[in-house]
């Protein structure tokens, strides 16, 4: 199964949509030899990254599967980040090309070439946020074997039922995980994806409804955004064909969850909780129902421990760390971080820098972030990044950036200041927009005289989050 699969079976199918434009999975294989040869031409290699930076659209996909023939691994990048930003993912991760708009520009119309098999789907390799300054790399195994590939992808059409009737909605970032696998996955499979290039509720709705949409990734910001739709505006598009819709990336509040359970009566909504490193647990609504709050039981294939300081496993009730064994015990590693990497692991379990426990019944409820990393609508931002880009200040003394709540979005950020005199928020707004992108941008800001400290000089950031998620149960 795969492009290349399809599309000498089902040549005319369509396996893109993108506004008015419809590839089928015979010319979705044919552009892809095309541009898999102009990559090679450019220096990718089998087994090394291929950078992309491109909005949703058609050419993200293409050369996703160009990635695939050459054999390389496709480093999808946020094409929000600034210069500096993007300059680091591509000298950190190695990669011998960057095909963004520009690049696609340059190579103009691209010639006939030979023919190479898609294989079962794209290898990607994800740069991910967390406690340390300079996002990560995740390398998923050491070569790139098309067996555990496939498999891989199986194991995702079993979890999900992914049939080739499916119309999958890619309507989040192409660049993240969830989204970007799902598309993945529906080309796998042989079912059609339509593309939303940016988001936007009532296109949503009009997209579901034209094109009989069966399911969709999202996260709890799209679903707010659907909910401020006015009811009887809502309910005039048929939304019947939507059977499946799995959200992720943040907590969704449970007043969100159990409206749009409501707004969507003939969608089936479920939750997955996982990272770039790996899935771990997902809930139907049904055990949701009965369980609000839970991100659900393992999938099949994994574990789930909850462990203390001393690496102890903790019983029901008992909050700790969140790790997580991989299926078939597959590792992973941070590129070029073997020390990040090994605290990530606890022998053969893995953490993404989550605190909470396990009820009786084996439901993972999370209530912390033993990391700093803040979920804004989905996207991972880490705190310390921002800091770096205050301390660059000569007006800032000290700073402590950190996540408060947001009914939107889940968090937003919030940077606290030691300024010196004269140094106002506007300029150190500026200051962190002209370097980092625009999502990483402090929403909120306060300055003051001092920022709390340990006896050592360390700024008790804890303390400071800690006030502001204080009337919240869960402080995630």
């Amino acid at each position: 199964m795969g492009v290349s699969a399809h599309a000498a079976t089902t040549p005319d199918k369509p396996a893109l949509v993108c506004g008015d434009d419809v590839v089928t999975y015979r010319q979705l294989d044919e552009r892809s030899d095309r541009l898999a040869q102009a990559l090679i031409d450019a220096g990718a290699i089998a087994g090394e990254p291929v950078a992309v930076m491109l909005p949703n659209g058609i050419p993200f996909v293409e050369a996703a599967i160009a990635t695939a023939k050459v054999g390389a691994r496709f480093l999808p990048v946020n094409w929000h980040l600034k210069a500096d930003e993007v300059a680091f993912i591509i000298e950190d991760s190695g990669a011998r090309v960057l095909v963004d708009e520009e690049w696609l520009r340059r190579t103009g119309e691209l010639p006939d070439a030979p023919h190479r098999d898609s294989g079962p789907a794209p290898l990607f390799m994800f740069y991910t946020s967390g406690t340390t300054a300079r996002p990560k790399g995740v390398v998923h195994g050491t070569t790139i074997n098309a067996d555990a590939m496939a498999a891989g992808q199986q194991g995702q059409v079993m979890l999900w039922g992914w049939t080739p009737d499916e119309v999958h909605l890619l309507c989040g970032p192409a660049y993240h995980a969830g989204p970007g696998g799902w598309t993945s996955t529906a080309l796998h499979v042989g079912a059609t994806t339509v593309i939303m290039p940016t988001w936007g509720a009532r296109e949503w709705l009009r997209l579901v409804e034209r094109h009989r949409v069966t399911r969709a990734f999202m996260v709890p910001a799209h679903f707010i955004r659907l909910l401020d739709v006015p009811d009887d505006e809502r309910a005039g598009y048929d939304l019947s064909s939507l059977k499946l819709v799995v959200h992720a990336a943040a907590p969704c509040p449970v007043a969100v969850k159990h409206r749009i359970m409501a707004a969507l009566p003939a969608t089936e909504i479920h939750e997955l909780y996982g990272g770039s490193e790996g899935g771990a647990t997902k809930i139907s609504p049904d055990e949701w129902q009965r369980k609000p709050g839970s991100v659900g039981r393992p999938w099949p294939g994994v574990e789930v421990r909850v462990i203390d300081d001393d690496g102890l496993r903790l019983g029901a009730g008992e909050e700790g760390r969140i790790f997580i064994t991989p299926v078939g015990g597959n590792g992973w590693r941070y590129h070029n971080r073997p020390d990040v990497t090994e605290a990530s692991w606890h022998d053969d379990a893995f953490t993404i820098g989550d605190v909470g426990y396990l009820d009786e019944d084996g439901y993972l409820f999370i209530t912390d972030r033993a990391s700093d990393m803040v979920l804004w609508g989905g996207v991972n931002i880490a705190p310390r990044e921002v800091e770096e880009a205050l301390y660059a200040h000569a007006g800032v003394v000290d700073c402590a950036v950190f996540g408060v709540p947001d009914d939107r979005d889940g968090e937003r950020l919030k940077a606290m200041v030691e300024a010196r005199p004269g140094v106002g928020v506007d300029e150190l707004r500026e200051w962190v927009r002209d370097r980092l992108a625009d999502f990483k941008v402090p929403r909120e800001w306060e300055l003051v005289d001092t920022l709390p400290r340990d006896p050592n000089g360390k700024v008790l950031k804890r303390r400071l989050r800690d006030a502001h998620w204080a009337v919240r149960q869960s402080k995630v």
